[in-house]
């Protein structure tokens, strides 16, 4: 049998991991926000409506900067209608997702679910340059912002939020490269307003950080040449031009799903030359980041067929893109996040789309209980140990044929180190039927013993989390895993996401 081998050393580094790439996104669709994270008359909620259940999921999950309120729901949103005494606040059509938004949850709510969460969540506040401009964005920018002493932010403080939120980062926008999104515009039309909106913030505070609408996904027409256009107006007034990928099994080609990163890895290193050309034809010494703001598995063919129907009739908080998750996509979603991580210097921004009920890792019931997806694990994991130096990983593997992306790595992996020394290894095996045995050669690195080698595999690759079954799937320890003379040993099992921690 084959063996996947590679060479971990300290001295060669892809980058520094930003806490930031362990984001996600709360969106005011079907279930994410209401029975999601909000439930007022839930068993556990607390004096703000939340769900403490939910609550301590997230926190276990680990995430950092969370982006609200859309997504396509942004392109329709007036911030003006989320703030103020909520039996105030106006109910309105929600072009997005064909529902009713009621804004019993809004700025102020979101703020205040960070907060609960804990100093490691940071708003991401987009900005609606659909339906809107520079004005509303200025707007919300000195409600939001200003300390006090404006007609704005004196209104935030009678709306009972006397301390300014300080959002960092914004986005300009949602995928308005899409025809699908409320206010589409070409590139050169909406590069425009995207500059016109970052100079004028600016104004207001210099040090504001800014996401550029990038292509909603590398297959796009427009891939590359709307990257180009909106960067050639934006480049010295952004900080991230934006990246979203969604992933799912298509006609039955479950080899090629499980080589999703191919496509995500491509994607990246796509948007990074792009981006680099610009700014070498500009003569700028900057470099342009990028902030992969929406990510997943998401089986949008369902999506497409309830979309079709006709079937969508404007109702409150409907039940909308709640997949549930198996082993073979958990396998999938862990290699996305290694994807990311194996890019870690250029990729400072990510945020898995959604955080609750919609294609998310954190399910709920109405009244009942919250339960982890298999997707879960893999992001849980990750947050946790994926923090340090992302060291450079080049595997000699095994591979595989695919429909769509020709010979491949059975092997995906990359390895992180910390402050202290330990190195956490990520591997996936992508093979469905056979164990992988691994080698790493790391005498380098100084490290003695393996803490724990955790995998998330089953027999059953179709195995799910669900309401009547919720700990069906979680890690299990692997047994027979060495370190000895500067060199791990492993065998990863069939379809697996494996972490194994060194010290």
């Amino acid at each position: 049998m084959q063996k996947a081998r590679f060479t971990l050393d300290p001295a060669f580094t892809v980058g520094e991991v930003n806490p930031r790439l362990f984001g996600s996104f709360v969106e005011h669709l079907g279930r994410c926000v209401y029975t999601g994270i909000f439930e007022p008359d839930h068993p556990t909620a607390d004096e703000a409506g939340l769900r403490q259940d939910v609550l301590d999921l997230v926190k276990e999950l680990g995430v950092t900067a969370i982006r609200y309120p859309g997504g396509n729901f942004v392109s329709g949103y007036k911030w003006e209608d989320s703030v103020g005494p909520v039996e105030d606040r106006p109910r309105r059509l929600d072009l997005a997702w064909r529902s009713t938004e009621t804004n019993r949850f809004g700025l102020s709510e979101y703020i205040a679910f960070l907060k609960k969460i804990g100093p490691q969540a940071e708003p991401m506040m987009a900005l609606n340059l659909g339906t809107r401009g520079v004005a509303e964005a200025l707007e919300l920018q000195e409600y939001a912002n200003h300390p006090a002493g404006t007609a704005l932010s004196d209104l935030r403080a009678a709306h009972g939020d006397k301390d300014p939120f300080g959002i960092k980062i914004w986005c300009l926008g949602n995928e308005m490269d899409g025809p699908w999104q409320t206010g589409h515009k070409t590139a050169e039309e909406y590069g425009r307003v995207a500059a016109e909106t970052a100079r004028a913030m600016r104004q207001i505070d210099p040090g504001v950080e800014l996401v550029a609408c990038g292509s909603s996904s590398q297959s796009m027409p427009t891939f590359a040449a709307w990257e180009a256009t909106v960067l050639e107006e934006t480049y010295d007034l952004v900080d991230y031009i934006s990246l979203h990928a969604y992933y799912q099994p298509e006609e039955g080609d479950l080899d090629s799903f499980l080589a999703s990163a191919v496509d995500m890895e491509s994607f990246i290193e796509n948007v990074v030359a792009t981006a680099d050309h610009i700014g070498a034809k500009l003569k700028s010494k900057k470099k342009i980041n990028l902030s992969f703001d929406e990510w997943n598995v998401w089986y949008m063919s369902k999506w497409h067929e309830i979309e079709n129907s006709g079937a969508r009739d404007w109702a409150e908080a409907p039940r909308l893109l709640e997949d549930n998750y198996s082993v073979m996509d958990a396998v999938v979603f862990g290699s996305l996040l290694i994807a990311l991580l194996r890019h870690a210097d250029r990729v400072t921004v990510a945020c898995l789309a959604q955080l609750v009920n919609v294609i998310a890792p954190i399910m709920t019931e109405p009244g009942g209980p919250a339960w982890r997806q298999t997707t879960f694990f893999p992001f849980a994991q990750a947050a946790r140990y994926g923090r340090g130096q992302v060291l450079d990983v080049r595997v000699d593997s095994p591979t595989y044929e695919t429909r769509k992306y020709g010979e491949t790595d059975l092997l995906h992996a990359t390895a992180v180190r910390a402050e202290d020394g330990t190195v956490t290894v990520f591997a996936v095996n992508r093979s469905r039927t056979d164990a992988l045995p691994l080698e790493v050669a790391l005498d380098a690195l100084g490290l003695t013993r393996v803490v724990e080698h955790s995998a998330l595999a089953d027999a059953d690759p179709d195995a799910r989390n669900t309401l009547d079954d919720p700990e069906r799937v979680a890690p299990h320890t692997v047994d027979g895993t060495t370190l000895r003379d500067g060199t791990l040993s492993a065998a990863l099992e069939p379809l697996s996401w494996n972490v194994i921690r060194l010290a």
